[in-house]
């Protein structure tokens, strides 16, 4: 360690962090326009689309929270289990332990968002999230080995500490004094914190503790979506790991360049612009499941199985739909058929103008028409 006060954590203000209000005050009224804006599109949909875009958005945070951490886990795995948690039909596919775990903190957060944040809930979540692993001497617990806990780059014989968080022997004192600034900076808290203020801080003071051997990340982003679910007074999940996933190189530039002052006014800018960034594209997820709805209303009767399977395919990718495009050969792999029914099937979905084509010969793609 370079010096004495190297850390965040270490400094004499310790965890009182500063930065300036006002210049946060105009994306906190985006916030809460767009908030406005979110109750308002989901207030078109049916109950059943409500659960569907619940599952989807569980499903696509899951997933990708911990692609963010470079663990890949599978996407119609982890749907399965979200469908069942809510008593929808499954495939009664095998589901990983893994998978099974994200799901189960995720369907919680969801349920208890709510509540006041405890050290019970947090083990609980980690014990969830870390579902099947045997390598951690601490699960459902905080971490409490005496060698330090550093993110470290680079080869054995010079490597590049990023960050060392406090010693094992803090983390319970850190965490008391997390919780209770958690809990008296919510919305009926004696020390209220506006949305993105208060969401961006607990993701930067909750992964700079670093209180368990793994799971901090994924789990510093649950707490992010508790606090904006409180705020909103719902339990309402923003696409914020997907976001994030966009551009994962400057999520974790902005942690490190945030992790040796108290001043984190960079920070606060950067991780409010991506929560607004998140909540943009979340009304946008919501305005594509209606638009979905309103497409298969439209088709209902004039679809045949194979064009069915196909176009709901499409639909999985969301609204920026293939990359590309949808070619002859992609449908021929996904509806399992022939060149000459893949023809005749496509050329059907053009002419009822479920789809639209473009390019011709190796070059014909084809496109969902929304509107």
């Amino acid at each position: 360690m370079a010096n004495n006060k190297y850390w965040n954590w270490q400094q004499e203000d310790w965890p009182n962090f500063s930065f300036d209000p006002s210049k946060l005050q105009p994306k906190e009224e985006k916030f809460l326009h767009a908030s406005g804006v979110l109750v308002g599109v989901e207030k078109h949909l049916s109950d059943g689309d409500k659960i569907l875009i619940l599952i989807d958005s569980l499903c696509n945070e899951a997933v990708t929270t911990s692609e963010i951490e470079g663990e890949i886990i599978n996407r119609d795995s982890v749907q399965s289990s979200f469908r069942r948690r809510f008593g929808l039909d499954t495939d009664h596919r095998r589901i990983k332990p893994s998978e099974e775990g994200i799901a189960e903190m995720m369907v919680d957060l969801y349920n208890t968002f709510s509540e006041p944040l405890t050290h019970a809930h947090l083990f609980k979540w980690h014990q969830m999230l870390l579902n099947g692993r045997r390598d951690l001497d601490n699960v459902g617990k905080y971490r409490t080995h005496e060698e330090p806990m550093r993110v470290v780059s680079g080869g054995l014989d010079r490597p590049t500490i990023h960050f060392e968080a406090p010693p094992s022997r803090s983390v319970p004192r850190e965490m008391e004094r997390f919780i209770r600034w958690f809990n008296d900076t919510a919305p009926s808290g004696k020390k209220f914190l506006p949305p993105l203020t208060r969401a961006s801080i607990s993701h930067l003071y909750f992964v700079c503790v670093h209180p368990f051997e793994d799971g901090n990340g994924r789990i510093g982003r649950a707490l992010v979506e508790k606090a904006l679910a409180q705020s909103m007074g719902k339990p309402t999940l923003l696409a914020l790991s997907e976001t994030i996933l966009k551009n994962r190189k400057k999520y974790y530039t902005a942690l490190e360049e945030n992790n040796r002052s108290m001043s984190i006014g960079r920070w606060l800018e950067y991780f409010s612009e991506t929560i607004v960034a998140a909540q943009d594209r979340t009304v946008q997820l919501t305005e594509f499941v209606i638009k979905k709805a309103k497409f298969f209303d439209r088709f209902r009767d004039q679809l045949n199985e194979r064009q069915t399977k196909v176009l709901l395919r499409i639909f999985r990718e969301g609204p920026d739909g293939f990359l590309g495009g949808l070619s002859a050969e992609k449908y021929i792999g996904m509806a399992k058929t022939s060149r000459a029914t893949t023809t005749r099937d496509l050329t059907e979905l053009v002419a009822v103008k479920a789809l639209i084509k473009t390019g011709t010969g190796k070059g014909t793609r084809y496109h969902l028409k929304l509107e």
